[in-house]
Parts: C-alpha cells; sequence; structure tokens
C-alpha cells in the first residue's frame, strides 16, 4: 500500500527531475512553444517541495491536492493550470485514505487525466501532455513499469503529430518533427512515480 511519505517523494523525485531536466524541457519548448516551459515547472515544483516540507499532509491525496494547488498558484501560462488540475483531481479522486492501492492511484489518475483533457479541450494524439498521461493511467493498472514504458512512449509518439491544441497549434504543420514539451515533462512525472515504487 501507498503511504503519503511515498507521494511526498513522488513529488520530490519529480521536482529532482525537473531541475535536471529543465533545460532540455525550454529547448524543446523553445521550438513549438514559449521557450519557458522548464523554468516554469521548475519554479512550480520546487514551491511545492517547499510547501510539502512545511505542512507535511498525512494522506495521499492531500499530499497530491496541495501539490496542485502550489502549482496552480506558482506557475504561469498553462503549465500551471493543467499540472495543478491533474494533481488536485488526482488527489480529491483518492479520498481521505491514510494508504491506496497502485489500482486506487490508477483509477485516481485516470480522473485527473480526464480533467487535464476537459481543462485544455484535448484528446489523444492531439500533440500534448494528454499523450504521455492517457496510456500511462490506463497502463499503470498493469503496474509501475509499464506506466512509465508507455509515459515515455506516448511522449515520443508526439514528434511525428501535428499540434491541434496549444501554442503549437499557431505552427501549424511547422510542428511536425518537434517532441511536445508537455508529454516530455509529464512522462518525468511518470518517471519519477516508477523511481519511487521501484
Amino acid at each position: 500500500m501507498l503511504d503519503a511519505e511515498f507521494f511526498r517523494r513522488w513529488m520530490y523525485t519529480t521536482a529532482e527531475a525537473v531541475e535536471r531536466e529543465a533545460d532540455r524541457l525550454t529547448e524543446l519548448d523553445s521550438a513549438i512553444g514559449d521557450a519557458d516551459h522548464g523554468s516554469n515547472l521548475r519554479r512550480g515544483f520546487t514551491a511545492v517541495t517547499a510547501v510539502l516540507e512545511k505542512e507535511a499532509p498525512d494522506t495521499p491525496g492531500a499530499v497530491l491536492t496541495l501539490a496542485g494547488r502550489q502549482l496552480i498558484s506558482t506557475v504561469g501560462g498553462a503549465s500551471g493550470p493543467l499540472y495543478g488540475t491533474l494533481l488536485r483531481r488526482t488527489g480529491k479522486a483518492l479520498g481521505d485514505d491514510a494508504t491506496v492501492s497502485r489500482e486506487q492511484l490508477a483509477e485516481a489518475l485516470g480522473a485527473g487525466v480526464a480533467a487535464v483533457g476537459q481543462l485544455g479541450g484535448s484528446a489523444a494524439g492531439d500533440k500534448t501532455m494528454l499523450d504521455a498521461l492517457l496510456p500511462a493511467a490506463e497502463a499503470l493498472g498493469e503496474s509501475f513499469a509499464a506506466a512509465g514504458e508507455a509515459a515515455d512512449a506516448g511522449a515520443l509518439a508526439t514528434v511525428p503529430l501535428l499540434a491541434r491544441k496549444g501554442r503549437a497549434s499557431y505552427l501549424g504543420e511547422r510542428s511536425i518533427g518537434h517532441q511536445d514539451p508537455g508529454a516530455t515533462s509529464s512522462a518525468l512525472l511518470i518517471g519519477a512515480l516508477v523511481a519511487v515504487a521501484a
């Protein structure tokens, strides 16, 4: 079973991954976006780490809900609301249980991903973070490792896609040939989950 400490470590490990990959995320974003994805997420997850150390929520749902609120309040552009919604909705779906199973997390993450789709008006194949998150949430029902592999494959599969949502969609066919930075950072989030579960 997964407790609040597991979820805190997931957020801390995500913050480390974002710090490590921030320049790469910004480089990807410079090709088809605002060139600020790495710096925005670095600021957001640094704030998440700080608030979790200060407030120490005692349930998995509360950890993710607090992290999501913090991202919404500290990250500008689309990333803050989208990642904040993902974590808040996932946290709310987990409820107040002191521990949750991987299967419960998979179901809750599915609810969080659905909320992201509603907020952004996007779907699979639009070249967004959903292209990594949708297959990851589905594969999490099988195993943590399968979720990580699905997220990585989903992010990579955005390269040949034509962007239909977000700033990259303004580029039309020029968006083809670039990996989506949101899908890439989503794969980092899922990769951190896999690392903590190992």
